[in-house]
């Protein structure tokens, strides 16, 4: 059989010396696979393309369809969008798989029977990135989950704990505040769980549900999670297995994969032949598992596991009474090669099917039918800064009629008027909701444009507006802190 094409691209920072020591461990174990090296990264980016990847590497990625890629710097400043985000963005890499394992007593952790995998959501949330400068004092992120986005998700997590035979999956949302956005993640989670009845399923709220992490990592499984927590959770979960240097990650789609280190590209130490490529080793392992190179995925993975026994450890891991060599990059890639055949004593060995791992499907298969959408009124943001909330609640009361009635004046989400306290901090940014009092009390398009006019015409600077909608009957929007 032909080798399998892979796009390489060794990155930034440390990622030139990791990655080659990775290339070198998989070539002397007789991976096949032929290495299409492309360009990304900080001199893509200094070279005046924003995204930090050219056309051409584009071209190597959609048809290779694999990548294997170092870590990369992103330059400082403003006009640089994560090379990362695009990637992951562009080619639907909708999963982001990190399996975290603790290597007790070879690796220094409070938490020795560790065992559990993030996924997490990879294309929404936070990390859409569309922000906006609004007013002098305010900014904001759009937070965007979309059931479609959470369903491919949440159904690849259960997938995966059934195909690794694990026992249950765990979900952190923080929907006792985020009640819509959230609350649609957990929703679906309970929905797609009831099809699993063989895996156990719990939720979380993020915050007690990452102390719990840190504390009793023991506790989980598997963890799904939309993009904020999942970046975050995992960075936590691989640094307290013992190194955030160990930690590998898979981004799979639905027609391509990248696999890579979870850390960055740690450039005061670039060039010095210290850095740990654990983490970008186990990220091509997982690669292999995907292109149906098991067999040697195993070879590889035993290898570095007996390595780690072996006590044969790069600087962030080396610990005395626990290591038995402290060891550079290239050293320590040359010790897992000569181990290559062997298997662990003490630590679990592992073992990987030679069957090319399966890419959950896209397609949305729950068939839920599409609900009743009625506008019932529209939430105005205004930039203003010439008095107190009740001067602004004055005008705009006159300025609703004849088709809407002003309900409440907030500032960053709290009610001021009407009846707001004195006491509450007010910045220049504020969100004005009316609803429509027409007898059915649905609202026009046309409605909401005069209605923006008048705002316009009384010298109010109107920044923003979204529209409430009702879906079904029930209110698609959030009350107001106080309303």
């Amino acid at each position: 059989m032909a080798n399998t094409p892979v796009t390489l691209a060794y990155g930034d920072g440390i990622g030139p010396e990791i990655t080659q020591a990775v290339v070198d461990v998989l070539m002397q174990a007789g991976a096949e696979i032929d290495f299409e090296q492309i360009e990304v990264g900080e001199k893509v980016y200094l070279a005046g393309n924003s995204s930090g990847i050219d056309e051409g590497a584009w071209e190597s990625l959609r048809r290779t369809k694999v990548l294997l890629k170092g870590p990369i710097t992103t330059p400082q400043g403003g006009g640089y969008k994560s090379l990362n985000v695009t990637i992951r963005k562009t080619l639907g890499l909708f999963a982001n798989v990190r399996p975290c394992v603790s290597y007790h007593p070879f690796v220094q952790t409070r938490h020795p029977n560790m065992d559990l995998v993030i996924v997490r959501e990879n294309e929404e949330d936070l990390y859409a990135g569309i922000e906006h400068r609004q007013t002098d004092q305010v900014t904001q992120c759009l937070k965007l989950i979309s059931r479609p986005g959470t369903e491919k998700i949440i159904r690849y997590a259960f997938e995966y704990a059934r195909r690794n035979n694990r026992k249950s999956v765990g979900c952190f949302v923080k929907d006792n505040i985020m009640k819509i956005t959230d609350g649609l993640f957990h929703k679906v989670f309970d929905e797609i769980s009831a099809e699993y009845p063989e895996i156990q399923a719990g939720s979380w709220i993020v915050d007690i549900g990452a102390a719990r992490l840190a504390d009793s990592p023991e506790m989980f499984d598997v963890i799904v999670m939309p993009n904020l927590y999942g970046d975050i959770m995992s960075d936590i979960a691989a640094q307290i297995t013992g190194s955030v240097g160990l930690g590998g990650s898979a981004n799979i789609g639905e027609h391509c994969a990248m696999f890579e280190a979870i850390h960055g590209s740690a450039p005061t130490i670039a060039g010095q032949d210290i850095a740990n490529p654990s983490g970008m080793l186990l990220g091509a392992v997982m690669m292999l598992v995907h292109i149906g190179q098991g067999e040697v995925a195993t070879l590889v993975h035993n290898a570095w596991i007996k390595t780690i026994e072996d006590g044969i450890h790069t600087v962030d891991i080396h610990r005395e009474g626990s290591s038995s060599e402290r060891v550079g990059t290239k050293a320590f890639a040359q010790a897992v090669i000569e181990r290559l055949g062997r298997k662990p004593g003490k630590l679990p060995a592992v073992e990987y099917s030679a069957t090319r791992e399966p890419i959950m499907s896209e397609k949305v298969t729950t068939g839920r039918p599409q609900q009743r959408k009625d506008l019932v009124g529209v939430d105005v943001f205004l930039d203003w800064s010439k008095g107190v909330p009740d001067d602004l609640g004055s005008k705009l009361k006159e300025l609703a009629q004849p088709d809407f009635d002003l309900v409440v004046i907030t500032n960053r989400g709290v009610k001021v008027w009407p009846n707001g306290y004195p006491e509450t901090f007010c910045t220049d940014h504020w969100r004005c909701r009316f609803r429509a009092v027409a007898g059915d009390h649905i609202a026009t398009h046309q409605q909401v444009i005069d209605l923006l006019q008048r705002i316009g015409d009384a010298g109010l600077d109107f920044i923003k507006t979204e529209h409430l909608c009702n879906f079904d009957g029930q209110p698609g929007y959030s009350l107001a802190q106080g309303e």
